[in-house]
């Protein structure tokens, strides 16, 4: 009796066991194809999100624009329409605006959020331009107010997700665009201006001369390199705060290569349709000074930036190695680039 009862009792507490969890198996098979579908759907979605916008071509961006609002195209009307497109395809483009994202796959992707940091840097540059030179007629006048406001607008965080969020600033802003151009084509708004001068495209050429100048610095530096410091040459009586190394090892981080790279893509991008935007608005003032085809060999330079990346990485081969080297490949468009920049100045200075 004894030796039955416990068999009993061996013999059930398998069956009890599998009634206390019926359906173990079965969560444990749906468990593992929900996270199977999310990654794969995380794996879709940054495979689609990591894709740079394609060109626009800024005559017809403007025509349309214009159409759209019942807008006469007047002097700066194709650059400032430029300037707008060029931040609504920031923040509208495939995925959105990824550089504030909290969530896969937007968190983890880093070639399209330094992509945008290139744009917004331009867009910011354009913008204090904007306010200091091409609206403004001489130094002691009056600074358009929206213009004023919008900048700041542009220079606002660009990685904050909440209250407020970076989409939200940066749309503000490119709605004080828009009414600024709105006042722009008013015959009846003479206070919004827009002065194509010689004097106001050198100035947006040196905002653009500066910062190709870094990139092509950030670039090169890739594979490292010994650099002298000419900080105070030139000038017997200049001076710094501190005193600086003569000599020092300038290298980017392997971590940092690629986030240089797109960087400048994004930044070239823009620059591309700006620069055919202002040879449209500054026609007049270029062909005075015969400096046309100047413009046009800049654009031509800067183009190669946008070919298609063929390797899945950025490569970082060293100088002549057996690898390519991205970076300085890129750099070397960039120095080209520049350099016809700092001859279109000189020209319009002196031609």
């Amino acid at each position: 009796m004894r030796w039955k009862f416990w068999q009993n009792i061996e013999t059930s507490e398998p069956e009890e066991r599998a009634t206390n969890f019926p359906g173990a198996g079965k969560m444990a098979g749906l468990a593992l194809l929900g996270i199977t579908g999310y990654l794969l759907l995380v794996v879709g979605l940054t495979w689609w999100w990591d894709k740079e916008p394609a060109s626009f071509a800024v005559q017809e961006n403007a025509a349309n624009a214009a159409r759209t609002k019942n807008d006469t195209l007047v002097t700066g009307y194709m650059t400032t329409a430029t300037l707008i497109r060029l931040g609504e395809t920031l923040l509208d483009k495939r995925g959105g605006y990824l550089s504030n994202d909290l969530f896969p796959p937007g968190v983890w992707m880093d070639n399209i959020p330094n992509w945008e940091f290139g744009v917004l840097t331009l867009i910011r540059d354009t913008a204090r331009v904007y306010r200091n030179d091409l609206s403004r007629s001489q130094s002691q006048s009056v600074e358009d107010k929206e213009l004023s406001e919008a900048e700041g607008k542009f220079f606002f965080d660009n990685a904050s997700w909440i209250l407020p969020r970076t989409e939200d600033e940066y749309r503000s802003g490119l709605r004080l665009f828009n009414a600024y151009l709105a006042r722009l084509t008013d015959s009846g708004q003479t206070n919004a201006q827009f002065y194509a001068r010689a004097d106001n495209l050198q100035q947006l050429l040196a905002t653009i001369e500066t910062r190709l100048g870094s990139l092509s610095q950030r670039l090169s530096a890739s594979v490292g390199k010994r650099q002298l410091n000419t900080d105070l040459a030139g000038d017997s009586a200049a001076q710094q705060a501190t005193r600086a190394p003569k000599d020092q090892l300038v290298k980017t981080s392997w971590f940092e290569i690629d986030d240089v790279f797109y960087e400048t893509r994004g930044f070239t991008w823009g620059l591309l349709h700006l620069l055919q935007a202002i040879e449209q608005d500054f026609g007049d003032v270029l062909d005075k000074k015969n400096a046309r085809v100047s413009l046009q060999q800049i654009i031509r330079e800067l183009e190669p930036s946008q070919d298609t990346l063929w390797s899945p990485v950025v490569l970082n081969g060293n100088g002549l190695g057996l690898l390519a080297n991205h970076s300085l490949v890129m750099a070397s468009y960039i120095a080209r680039a520049n350099a016809a920049i700092i001859d279109l100045r000189t020209l319009l200075t002196q031609g």
